[in-house]
């Protein structure tokens, strides 16, 4: 007879709302009360859900055999972070297909193109925060990303309307585990901007409006799916977002990277004493391993099976821990420090840092915008290092772990800032 057990519960009805307060840790506080990796909880209206974390995890979370994407984010997640019909939400031959798509955007001389681009505009962005007595480096990189993103991906942003978009864009991902005024916002944003690029969409598919045939929104505008159709302009529109949206998101992680410069001064000394850019790697790498960024993701039991003695059954939803699997003490030797050695001739894993997902880029569900966030961290890296001087004043930097995303509270204030 296989092996079976029962493991443990989270008892209540439905513990959502200690997801809500706990955030980034309500997975890992009950692995440690219960001192496994797995346990079953109930969550969204009391659906049966059964948490996961570590290497082993991953691999089973990425296993397309025994787990699906599809029906698993919650509605308020598709409304704000993913929209409707993405490629999130897919699985199989269509998601294989599509996530090709995204995958042929990424070529070296492309990821090349927008660090270039993203420099630039950070560059010009000094020569204004220069003239001001300081300025929020959360909200500044927001719009320096969302200028960059834009340009890279064929997008008709007028400068007028800068301000507008990327406020929009920062609300989407901001209201992802949002309740109330932020989820509103997030929503609102999205709306606006799926009309705006399905019109442009429209415009371009008609004649009206030049692309260039390398960028994304070429390349969207025209894809065809495993029947050979071209997506609905809405359709077009969302996933054109899938690439605005987490590029801009990087600003969380650029807000994360200068504060690991400013509260690690001896890190700000070898990134200073390193030659070439191995460092700088080790150095945004464990910003994206150490700090908040995607607390868990979700899918659900394509079939019954049986897991280290766990009946899984058909449909049952699954969490893998995400931020639980980047500081797990079986994986890491420092987890909870700040150690950007971790990275240092580290074999390439695809289980066990997991901080935009994990499994293999071109046949599963790891995110193709990885190596995108890689090269534009180093970059910001590069332009906080040796591009700019500044101050970082008095301010509240403790950022919080059941907010998601989480930040520093006061978004990282410089001022006296001069161009080098």
């Amino acid at each position: 007879m296989p092996y079976r057990e029962q493991i443990p519960i989270d008892r209540g009805i439905d513990n959502s709302l200690s997801m809500m307060m706990e955030g980034y840790l309500y997975i890992t506080n009950r692995r440690r009360r219960f001192g496994r990796d797995m346990f079953e909880t109930r969550l969204l209206g009391a659906q049966k859900a059964v948490c996961i974390a570590g290497e082993e995890a991953a691999k089973l979370f990425y296993d397309e055999t025994k787990i699906m994407r599809k029906g698993a984010a919650p509605k308020r997640v598709r409304q704000t972070l993913f929209g409707e019909k993405a490629i999130q939400t897919m699985d199989d031959v269509n998601h294989k297909h599509r996530k090709a798509l995204f995958m042929s955007l990424m070529t070296e001389d492309r990821l090349q193109e927008i660090v270039d681009i993203f420099k630039e505009e950070w560059s010009s962005a000094i020569e204004q925060w220069e003239s001001k007595e300081q300025i929020v480096l959360y909200s500044e990189v927001t719009k320096v990303l969302t200028a960059a993103v834009c340009r890279w991906a064929g997008v008709f942003l007028p400068e007028n309307d800068l301000n507008l978009r990327a406020s929009q864009l920062e609300a989407m991902f901001d209201a992802a585990a949002a309740v109330g005024p932020r989820h509103w916002k997030g929503r609102q944003g999205r709306n606006a901007l799926e009309q705006w690029l399905k019109n442009m969409i429209e415009e371009f598919r008609s004649g009206k409006l030049e692309i260039p045939e390398e960028t994304a929104m070429h390349q969207i505008a025209w894809y065809r799916d495993t029947n050979g159709n071209v997506l609905d302009s809405q359709v077009a529109a969302v996933e054109v977002l899938n690439i605005l949206r987490p590029t801009v998101a990087i600003a969380v992680y650029i807000v994360f990277t200068a504060l690991a410069v400013f509260e690690h001064p001896s890190e700000k000394i070898k990134l200073k004493q390193e030659n070439g850019e191995t460092y700088y790697e080790m150095f945004v790498q464990e910003v994206r391993r150490y700090y908040p960024f995607f607390p868990f993701a979700a899918a659900r039991a394509r079939k019954d099976f049986l897991w280290k003695g766990h009946d899984f059954k058909k449909g049952n939803l699954v969490l893998l821990d995400i931020y639980g699997t980047n500081h797990h003490p079986d994986l890491w030797e420092k987890p909870n420090q700040f150690y950007p050695e971790h990275f240092q001739d580290r074999e390439n894993n695809p289980f066990d840092f997991i901080p935009q997902g994990g499994g293999e880029y071109k046949l599963g569900h790891r995110c193709p915008g990885e190596w995108l966030t890689i090269e534009v961290m180093k970059a910001s890296l590069d332009m906080l290092m040796n591009h700019m001087e500044y101050e970082v004043p008095e301010q509240d930097l403790d950022y919080s772990m059941s907010r998601m995303p989480s930040l520093p509270k006061s978004r990282i204030i410089m001022k006296r800032i001069k161009k080098i």
